[in-house]
């Protein structure tokens, strides 16, 4: 058994700086996104073919001048379209917290928006997501979903300094570009007429781009040139339109499946206890310890169980154990009912102190104690107590920064950084 040399302080400022803000239906609500290039439902390696465009949302011809729009941005502001008319070159950029794909592309947005802000170049990025269209399962690369206040937590959290703004509440600036996926990059001349739409470039894995399309198309521009390609396919997690809230993908149906689940109930002993901090799993687990005597024990149940669904395609276990007598069970079984808990739940069955040895660590009785611990056996968080929104962000990230990336190559470095920012 490895102790941790790792633990991450929760009471990190720049956690605390954003726990105020409201969280919506992500910390209540789980990504299997559908890609063309690069994550599940396309080839899983990045490059290639891209997505088609929706049919009942074509994507904007070349030549056509930019549709005005007014969007509520990030940063607690309106942004019109006339707030850039001085620029030469505006770069629409469609991303959102929640695609793997996006988020891996967020340093080449990044890289563009520092190398061309000086030659007159102005970027403005847009998220075109609708939040009650992602399923859980769509959203096992993310801390966060894509509504406008989970943005301002990601634009504080990764120091966002370009413009982002939100289209996920109507879509209409979304639906007049025809957005296949985010990212997708649209670019307008100085007459804002597009001239190039699609990848940023051809392949998710950086270090095997062979093709910088929009930088290509940027440097014509900017010469004065033709754009050599002015048509790509662009590639990531395809647009989630309204449509998708309701029917057989939706949201709703996929929680009808999950309450369909089975809950079960297991009784664990101390030699079961010790082998659950040894974690045997070969996964990111999550344990938590619990109590129907623990008032504040609901709300973090239920966000750890929400966690789970998001993640539990990918190396990540949660098991969570009661801690009341063994004559509770009942109520015990009534609790996990009411949260569709179908995940591995045990009850100790010794007492408190014998539970805490056996496990190796100490918290009050009746109360909440949280504990992630890395496949090898390193313990890389713990907090006693009620997981409230910082507290749960990090163990989202730091949770994503110990999983293998899956199909997505820089997935895992993505969540490393926040990692190692937060040490």
């Amino acid at each position: 058994m490895k102790t941790s040399a790792h633990l991450v302080s929760i009471t990190s400022s720049r956690y605390l700086a954003v726990a105020t803000l409201f969280l919506t239906a992500s910390l209540a609500w789980p990504q299997a996104p559908a890609t063309g290039a690069g994550g599940r439902g396309g080839s899983g390696r990045g490059g290639g073919r891209g997505l088609a465009a929706d049919p009942d949302h074509p994507i904007m011809p070349i030549g056509t001048h930019i549709p005005d729009f007014t969007l509520p941005g990030a940063d607690g502001k309106t942004h019109s379209l006339s707030e850039w008319e001085n620029a030469k070159i505006l770069a629409v950029v469609f991303e959102c917290n929640h695609c793997p794909v996006s988020q891996i592309y967020e340093g080449r947005i990044k890289k563009l928006y520092d190398d061309y802000r000086g030659k007159g170049v102005a970027l403005v990025a847009i998220n075109p997501n609708n939040p009650g269209s992602v399923r859980l399962n769509e959203e096992g690369y993310t801390d966060l979903e894509d509504s406008l206040p989970e943005m301002k937590l990601r634009l504080a959290d990764r120091h966002i300094t370009w413009p982002y703004l939100y289209d996920g509440e109507t879509q209409i600036t979304a639906t007049k570009f025809g957005v296949v996926a985010t990212p997708h990059i649209y670019l307008f001349d100085q007459e804002r007429k597009l001239q190039y739409q699609g990848r940023i470039d051809d392949n998710q894995n950086e270090t095997l781009v062979k093709s910088q399309d929009a930088r290509a198309a940027l440097d014509a521009l900017l010469a004065g040139k033709p754009v050599p390609v002015a048509n790509t396919r662009a590639f990531g997690c395809s647009t989630k339109w309204l449509s998708k809230a309701v029917g057989s993908q939706s949201r709703g149906a996929e929680m009808e499946k999950i309450k369909a689940e089975p809950v079960k109930l297991d009784a664990a002993g101390a030699d079961e206890l010790k082998k659950l901090r040894a974690n045997s799993s070969g996964k990111v687990q999550v344990v938590t310890f619990w109590s129907t005597r623990c008032a504040s024990c609901a709300d973090s149940f239920h966000d750890l169980e929400t966690t789970y669904r998001m993640y539990r395609l990918r190396a990540f276990t949660l098991v969570t154990v009661a801690t009341d007598p063994v004559a509770d069970k009942p109520a015990i079984m009534d609790f996990l009912q009411k949260q569709y808990a179908s995940g591995t739940n045990l009850q100790s069955s010794v007492d408190h102190n014998a539970l805490q040895a056996a496990f190796g660590e100490k918290w009050k009785s009746n109360s909440l104690f949280t504990e992630v611990i890395a496949q090898d056996g390193t313990v890389i968080y713990k907090k006693e107590g009620k997981l409230a929104l910082p507290d749960l962000l990090a163990l989202r990230r730091i949770s994503q920064a110990h999983m293998p990336d899956t199909g997505y190559p820089g997935s895992q470095a993505y969540w490393q950084e926040d990692f190692k920012k937060s040490r």
